[in-house]
């Protein structure tokens, strides 16, 4: 069984259990011990591990994304937003997709090297990668291990395209390489903010960069030539969807060219964990968020229908829609990015015993 992080205290952590996975078979809960007297509760402290990938490439078909490949240098993220549609892949480790995904990561240092291998093979196709589309590869682990970094070089020693998505304020420490990779169109990164309420952000996205920093991302980005895209993501009815004008607004004044939403998405144990949340932070709106939802997605919590999953369907959806539509007008921002070069791409060379020819 689990370690029972159910009786340590989740200071700084963005959900408030850590309920089993959908694998599990047995869970453990706090139980008061019957003695009249409070006890101090363990505070949560990050565990990394370390894993070592045979492959880092992962390829999806699924129409709804505008890739169809990706590397994760992270399994797990510290920032801890309760909302992460990733949360339920921890469940494949053994682990919970509650406070486990936010505290017990996995470092995978030999992401770099596995990557230039893949990319060297003859029959690899180049195409954009996308990083930072299951965990943030900028989370603050990244500062001591450094892997998002030696990623980059492979892929700017290579000539690849890359897209980024992060919330992290690290990525500042790479524009050196963003910007070198911008000037010949083989990068764009997207900024996500949910909000741009510093003490909702701090509920939601407890060790993520309050939005403010976030906008001060997108302006840095912005000035080193870096085509940037502010992730108006997810937006979670009742809650963050009035503020969604003011989201693209702010991002586009900080130097944003292009924007997206997507509404909140609960698949697999998200849901539970998101309910719980809301219980504990907004029980006044708990029951009027979750309605909206179960509106979007045939009375369901979520339908992972392809062309659905993303934005749901029905009238509440359809404003949204058109509020997004309306704003992106008004401002001049794009929803669609200029495509990035695949043209210069150059196979790496693995280090080999025979001499070169020439």
């Amino acid at each position: 069984m689990k370690p029972d992080l159910q009786s340590a205290q989740p200071r700084g952590r963005g959900t408030v259990s850590n309920r089993v996975s959908r694998y599990d078979r047995v869970s453990r809960h706090a139980e008061a011990d019957g003695w009249d007297r409070e006890e101090d509760l363990p505070i949560l402290r990050t565990q990394v591990s370390v894993e070592r990938p045979r492959s880092i490439i992962s390829y999806n078909r699924s129409p709804d994304l505008p890739f169809d490949r990706s590397i994760n240098p992270y399994r797990g993220c510290e920032h801890g937003c309760v909302y992460c549609f990733a949360r339920p892949s921890h469940a494949y480790l053994g682990l919970s997709p509650g406070l486990d995904f936010e505290t017990r990561l996995v470092a995978r240092p030999d992401a770099p090297e596995v990557l230039r291998t893949e990319l060297a093979r003859k029959s690899y196709k180049v195409a954009p990668l996308a990083i930072g589309t299951n965990t943030d590869p900028y989370q603050p682990i990244e500062r001591e291990h450094g892997i998002m970094r030696r990623c980059l070089e492979v892929l700017e020693a290579s000539g690849h395209p890359v897209a980024i998505v992060t919330k992290g304020a690290l990525i500042e420490r790479d524009l050196d390489v963003l910007g070198r990779m911008a000037q010949r169109g083989l990068v764009r990164v997207g900024i996500s903010v949910t909000t741009l309420d510093a003490t909702l952000s701090r509920l939601m996205e407890p060790r993520a960069p309050a939005p403010r920093r976030r906008l001060t991302i997108i302006r840095r980005l912005a000035q080193a030539g870096v085509p940037v895209r502010i992730m108006a993501s997810p937006m979670v009815p009742a809650l963050t969807d009035p503020e969604l004008e003011a989201i693209l607004a702010a991002g586009k004044d900080a130097g944003a060219r292009s924007a997206s939403w997507i509404m909140l998405r609960l698949p697999q144990e998200v849901s539970p964990l998101v309910q719980e949340w809301l219980a504990e932070h907004f029980p006044d709106r708990a029951a009027r968020i979750m309605a909206r939802l179960r509106e979007m997605h045939g009375g369901q919590d979520y339908d992972a229908r392809w062309g659905h999953r993303m934005r749901g369907e029905g009238p509440y959806a359809e404003i949204i829609a058109h509020r997004f539509t309306v704003a992106m007008k008004r401002l001049g921002l794009k929803e669609k990015a200029p495509p990035m070069r695949c043209d210069l791409f150059v196979p790496p060379r693995l280090p080999s015993a025979q001499l070169d020819l020439f």
